[in-house]
């Protein structure tokens, strides 16, 4: 899948020499859910990488042999240290003889809803005093198309060295979804786009080395456009079955048995289901990059917004089904009892990133509710308005809870005897029908 035949600078040649032989030293800036998996691979594909992150805590963990994401194992960290492949630090003197180096750290929205790649900027100008002939930098975070091209090529150039002659750089996408063991980071497809040929060649290269799969793109742009389709793709089908469940609830429809029907067509169709809104940091956040950069353009992205809209709403959704649930049963929602059941963005993970429970715990809270949670992967949430600890007592609570509000599915829980013991239960992710848990104490999204 290489592309051998491309006429590479001196400088280019050597470093491919170097990757090829994994005598080349690398570096990953950003050891969150990417980083650190991205750092682990490289490793064990036999080069010696450096990580950088400014927390402190994160950096302590690795040189202890410890590791603080649940899809990297501490046995891994702990290899990897006692062998010398992988070290840790919080400043970029650690990157001087580096020879490649991976930049993964957030790329969040503000509050005004416009791309905050501070982060960005920060890595990049931190990295320039040690930049050097012979070294490539490739940029993973997600942005919008341009970012690589507009914003971190002039960094790199500033003091004189030229991309795709003596120093190179590329964009190639994260895609991590964390809590996956059939797809990770070294058997995903690695989409890789240089600023030029030569600088696509020599990022191939590296990744090559310790992944199963790369794929070439012509240009940054191509590379930063296809993530955000990807997402863009999950956000709007997962928007178009919300509304479906919208309209299913005016019309007196089970949404949940119109989407098994409709599954059963083998061409044409791919199953999305309906949920308490959207969560992690890709796809609620990813497509906003797009109709961000196409307002710049004068265009307006107008699924992409309405998607957004609907999936946004969708907690005060949960806010409404709730509370008719309980007037049905002659409660008001101030005062009531309400237990959350699984609280992370996800199922089976621990990852509180855009969670929605985060925003039903809030409408709940700002109702007068009595709201308690439990979710085995949480221990405790700090919000900037409140705070709360996982019930120790799972079954106990369920036993005082008004109405039980299931929000993330996770396979820890026990929802037969959850089910046994609750008198009222608001399933928003239909998990209990998986386990033939069905009755009038049960109301479905």
């Amino acid at each position: 899948m290489l592309n051998h035949k491309i006429n590479l600078p001196v400088a280019a040649q050597e470093l491919v020499e170097r990757l090829e032989s994994r005598q080349a030293h690398l570096g990953v800036i950003g050891l969150g859910y990417v980083g650190l998996p991205l750092m682990v691979v490289l490793a064990e594909a036999g080069f010696s990488v450096t990580g950088v992150d400014a927390d402190s805590e994160k950096v302590d963990h690795i040189q202890r042999g410890e590791s603080y994401i649940e899809d990297v194992p501490n046995e891994k960290i702990a290899a990897l240290i006692s062998e010398g492949r992988i070290s840790a630090s919080t400043t970029y003197d650690a990157l001087a003889d580096i020879d490649g180096v991976s930049i993964c750290v957030p790329t969040p929205l503000r509050k005004t809803g416009d791309p905050d790649l501070s982060y960005i900027v920060s890595a990049t100008q931190s990295l320039v005093p040690y930049l050097h002939p012979g070294m490539v930098v490739v940029l993973e975070s997600t942005t919008y198309p341009g970012t690589t091209r507009e914003m971190v090529l002039p960094e790199l150039e500033k003091d004189g060295l030229v991309v795709g002659e003596e120093i190179f750089l590329a964009f190639s996408p994260e895609r991590v979804d964390p809590g996956r063991e059939d797809w990770t980071t070294f058997n995903t497809p690695k989409v890789i786009g240089g600023i030029t040929p030569v600088c696509t060649q020599v990022a191939t290269t590296m990744y090559a080395q310790a992944m199963e799969n790369i794929v070439p793109a012509s240009s940054t742009e191509v590379a930063e456009m296809a993530k955000l389709l990807e997402n863009t793709f999950r956000a709007v089908n997962i928007a178009l079955v919300n509304e479906m469940a919208l309209m299913c609830d005016r019309l007196g429809i089970d949404v949940w048995e119109v989407i098994k029907a409709a599954a059963t067509k083998p061409f044409g169709f791919m199953k999305f289901t309906p949920g308490p809104g959207l969560g992690g940091h890709c796809i609620p956040i990813d497509p906003l990059y797009l109709s961000w950069k196409l307002k710049s353009v004068k265009y307006n992205a107008r699924m992409i917004d309405l998607a957004s809209e609907i999936n946004t709403n969708m907690p005060r959704y949960v806010l409404q089904r709730i509370q008719n649930t309980l007037n049905e049963e002659a409660k008001a929602i101030r005062g009531s009892n309400l237990l959350v059941l699984g609280v992370a963005y996800k199922a089976n993970v621990s990852d509180m990133r855009e969670s929605p429970a985060l925003d039903v715990i809030g409408l709940l809270r700002d109702k007068g509710a009595q709201v308690q949670y439990y979710d085995p992967f949480v221990p405790s949430i700090q919000h900037e308005d409140w705070d709360l600890a996982s019930v120790s007592d799972l079954i106990a609570a369920v036993r005082q809870a008004d109405c039980v509000v299931i929000i993330t599915d996770h396979m820890d829980i026990d929802y037969a005897e959850v089910f046994e013991n609750a008198k009222l239960i608001f399933d928003s992710r239909n998990v209990l029908d998986r386990f033939g848990l069905k009755g009038s104490k049960v109301v479905k999204l």
